[in-house]
């Protein structure tokens, strides 16, 4: 079954608010539909033990193909595929952009899911740019770890003790060094 117009929906916020839970739900919805259904995933995420699954931390699982690049998922789209699905999108290169709107604009719906910020808070990699080409967008929140309020922004931790500012960007990992918190107990030391 062929859409009648493509689209691209993101879903993003920080850590542990849902984002590859939804993805999962509009992937199996999709299915349903009997659409064709494929799903890419950047090679670095192989949390939770499966390199060809995307998995939500609730245990939600969906067959994915990693890769490391857009070129590389170009290469990979079948052609009766009718959506096609992102999971941790701000890890890909910029090409992603280019490659989700070409997708869109050649009828299929495409569905991101990823980080709209990076843990110091700062907007990560192109999902600004994803969002602003997007005919939805869904922000999620968690619930601060600190006062239960919502949470938009993702504390990481080292020893327990929130990260610097110059840390890396780029860490895949889960509980033990993330954090949802609010706005108010979101801290990045600088000095």
């Amino acid at each position: 079954m062929k859409h009648t117009k493509g689209s691209i929906e993101v879903i993003c916020g920080p850590m542990y608010c849902g984002k590859t839970e939804e993805l999962i739900r509009r992937l199996f919805r999709a299915k349903l539909a009997k659409q064709n259904v494929q799903v890419f995933k950047p090679v670095i995420d192989d949390r939770y033990g499966g390199i060809f699954k995307i998995s939500s931390h609730s245990g939600s699982e969906f067959e994915a193909i990693p890769v490391k690049t857009s070129d590389e998922i170009k290469a990979k789209i079948e052609p009766n595929t009718t959506v096609v699905g992102f999971d941790e999108v701000q890890f890909f290169d910029e090409g992603i952009l280019d490659l989700a709107t070409e997708l869109a604009d050649s009828g299929i719906r495409v569905i991101i899911a990823g980080l709209d910020l990076t843990f110091t808070g700062e907007p990560f990699g192109v999902m600004p740019q994803l969002m602003a080409v997007a005919e939805e967008v869904s922000k999620l929140s968690a619930i601060c770890m600190v006062c239960g309020d919502l949470a938009y922004r993702s504390q990481r931790l080292v020893n327990g003790k929130p990260a610097h500012y110059n840390d890396p960007i780029i860490i895949v990992g889960a509980s033990e060094m993330y954090e949802a918190r609010c706005r108010n107990h979101h801290i990045v030391p600088k000095d």
